[in-house]
């Protein structure tokens, strides 16, 4: 099926929309797109909308701590919102929930950030 992602950026806010299967075959053109984005704007916090994602491998999880890396480095929060039941399992299992925080959707992940949306 592919991946299919769009960036928007909100005040010092990156949201990311992804559809579609995140694997090995998607994850190094996603990771190089969103680390332009970082880099290429006034990034300080990120949004993750997983809503229409269907299927998600470990590098996939991967392309996720990275950038959760990144962002740290730049004083900021990644936030996880619209997350389905398999790919929150995920999350679970791996541990990232410890380190990224869960929204309900993108206008909390923003109030969580302290953007107003």
């Amino acid at each position: 099926m592919g991946l299919y992602s769009v960036f928007e950026v909100k005040e010092d806010v990156l949201v990311v929309r992804l559809a579609g299967e995140l694997d090995h075959h998607e994850a190094e053109a996603l990771r190089k797109k969103w680390k332009d984005m970082i880099y290429e704007n006034p990034i300080k916090h990120v949004i993750l909308n997983l809503e229409s994602v269907t299927f998600m491998d470990s590098s996939g999880l991967g392309v996720i701590l990275g950038r959760y890396k990144e962002v740290l480095q730049l004083g900021g929060e990644m936030v996880v919102c619209s997350i389905s039941p398999q790919i929150k399992r995920l999350f679970e299992i791996s541990g990232l929930f410890k380190i990224v925080k869960l929204a309900e959707n993108e206008e909390f992940a923003l109030e969580a950030l302290g953007v107003a949306s």
